[in-house]
């Protein structure tokens, strides 16, 4: 069942185009979180709604891309509008697909909001176990990671492109929320997020030359099986390599402790609908960029 799920049925109205116009942010919700964790809100927006214009129409959260910076502002508060959450709440890392994982405090809520420059810097990871804070990060592809930690009410957002995959940034977010909070590797819950699929992303031998370290190392958890592995890279027709970074990034989660079945793992792959997301690769590097969020409400 896909995890990932529109808090509306409006892919009708997409298709006939009759979506656009409207400033309500279009979001995903993790829909087994959502029914089980009150306190917790996680999920990903898509390109529909918001202020912003070609090409970043509409829903643009990301200030790097060129876009005019009153509409991306715009869009944020757009968003925490909808989850409740105040403006000053949104907190981010200014990405650069490493591992790097950023502890926010409460010193730090609102960092990066308005912004590239007071962002976390090179920072691809950020975890808190401080209520009212959002953590947020940013995407055209590439795959966002969500961790949440109910025993200790703890929870992370990592940004994976390949390099960040190839780097382990999964398990540096584990090890930080073992490490900062108490975190037992059994409690966590993880999820991964739209981004392109294993169907779209074609790849060279110098990245999966990084990336088969972690198909070849031993298996940690017996539960899963190497020959899985044909999921995560298949052979291209020219050489090349299809690679399913979202299946990768499951099977590296499992190597640092979580439980199979504390994995929820989307379907949705932003290269094949354009209709709902940004792609970096579909639309040649100029495009706006979505928004992964996770946070934990004030009571």
């Amino acid at each position: 069942m896909e995890p990932f799920v529109l808090d509306k049925d409006v892919m009708k109205d997409i298709e006939e185009q009759r979506y656009h116009g409207n400033q309500d942010p279009l979001l995903l919700y993790i829909k087994p979180w959502k029914l089980s964790f009150d306190r917790l809100t996680a999920g990903f927006t898509t390109r529909h709604g918001g202020v912003g214009h070609e090409p970043y129409a509409a829903l643009n959260c990301a200030y790097h891309v060129g876009d005019d910076a009153e509409a991306v502002l715009e869009n944020r508060r757009l968003v925490t509008e909808k989850l409740a959450f105040p403006l000053e709440a949104w907190t981010c890392g200014e990405q650069v697909h490493g591992k790097h994982v950023a502890v926010i405090t409460a010193n730090d809520r609102g960092r990066g909001l308005l912004d590239r420059q007071s962002a976390l810097q090179d920072t691809d990871g950020l975890v808190t176990n401080v209520p009212g804070v959002l953590l947020a990060s940013f995407y055209a592809d590439c795959v966002p990671l969500y961790f949440y930690d109910p025993v200790k009410q703890a929870v992370g957002l990592a940004h994976a492109g390949w390099k960040g995959t190839a780097a382990g940034i999964a398990v540096s977010m584990v090890e930080t929320m073992e490490q900062e909070y108490g975190s037992r590797r059994e409690d966590i819950r993880a999820a991964i997020g739209p981004s392109i699929g294993g169907c779209c992303y074609e790849v060279d031998e110098v990245v999966m030359q990084q990336v088969r370290v972690w198909l070849d190392e031993p298996q940690g958890n017996d539960e899963y099986d190497l020959s899985d592995s044909k999921r995560i890279c298949t052979p291209a027709a020219n050489g090349k390599t299809m690679l399913n970074l979202k299946e990768c990034n499951r099977h590296i989660m499992m190597k640092a402790g979580i439980l199979p079945d504390h994995i929820e793992c989307t379907t949705w792959c932003t290269s094949c609908h354009p209709e709902l997301f940004f792609s970096y690769r579909k639309e040649n590097g100029v495009t706006g960029r979505m928004a992964s969020w996770i946070g934990l409400e004030e009571r």
